[in-house]
C-alpha cells in the first residue's frame, strides 16, 4: 500500500498523534510505502497513492492546488482530525471576513513595529477568503475525528484498510470531536 500524510492549515497535532503509534510504526512501515509526508523529503505529491491522511483545513491557494492534486492521484482520502473535517481552530478567522481583512488585522492593526503586509512572492501563499474543510473542496472517503484523533483510533482505521476492509467509524470512542 502506498500511504501519504499531508499537513494543510492546522497545528500538526494529528501528525504528532500519528507518531504516538510508537512501536506499531515499525510494523506499519513493513506493510506500507510512505510516499509523501512531512516526515519524508518528497517535494511533489506522487501519482498512484492508495491512502492519504489529510490534516488541516484549506486556508491558502497552495492548499487548494494541492488538495485537487491529491484527489486526482489518490484512491482513499481520510479527513484526519477536526480541522480537516470542520475547519475547527483554523477556521476561527472566518468571522473576520475576507483574507484581506485578516491580513490587515494581523499585519497592520496589531503590529508593534514596521506594519506592512508582506507582498514579495513566495513569502506567504495567498489566503483563501474562507477557510474550508477538505470535503467542501474535494470528495472525502473516510472521516477520522478528534483534536487530534487518538493513536489507537488511527491504528484501527489503518489496520482495517490494510486488511482491505472499510473502517467502521462508530461509537463514542472514535466519533468524538475535540
Amino acid at each position: 500500500m502506498k500511504l501519504a500524510t499531508v499537513w494543510l492549515g492546522g497545528c500538526s497535532g494529528c501528525h504528532m498523534s500519528f507518531l504516538d503509534l510508537d512501536e506499531w510504526l515499525i510494523d506499519l512501515s513493513a506493510q506500507v510505502d510512505v510516499v509523501y509526508s512531512p516526515f519524508v523529503d518528497v517535494k511533489e505529491y506522487p501519482k498512484g497513492v492508495d491512502v492519504v491522511l489529510i490534516e488541516g483545513a484549506i486556508a491558502n491557494e497552495q492548499h487548494l492546488e494541492l488538495i485537487h492534486k491529491i484527489r486526482e492521484r489518490t484512491q482513499t482520502i481520510i479527513s484526519f482530525g477536526d480541522c480537516a473535517i470542520t475547519g475547527n481552530v483554523t477556521a476561527l478567522r472566518n468571522p473576520l471576513g475576507s483574507a484581506e481583512i485578516v491580513l490587515q488585522r494581523s499585519y497592520i492593526e496589531t503590529a508593534d513595529i514596521n506594519p506592512q503586509i508582506p507582498h514579495a512572492p513566495g513569502i506567504i501563499p495567498p489566503l483563501v477568503d474562507k477557510v474550508l474543510p477538505v470535503h467542501q473542496v474535494v470528495a472525502v472517503d473516510i472521516y477520522l475525528p478528534g483534536c487530534p484523533p487518538s493513536a489507537p483510533n488511527i491504528r484501527a482505521v489503518l489496520e482495517s484498510l490494510l486488511k482491505g476492509e472499510k473502517p467502521l467509524i462508530a461509537g463514542r470512542e472514535i466519533i468524538k470531536f475535540g
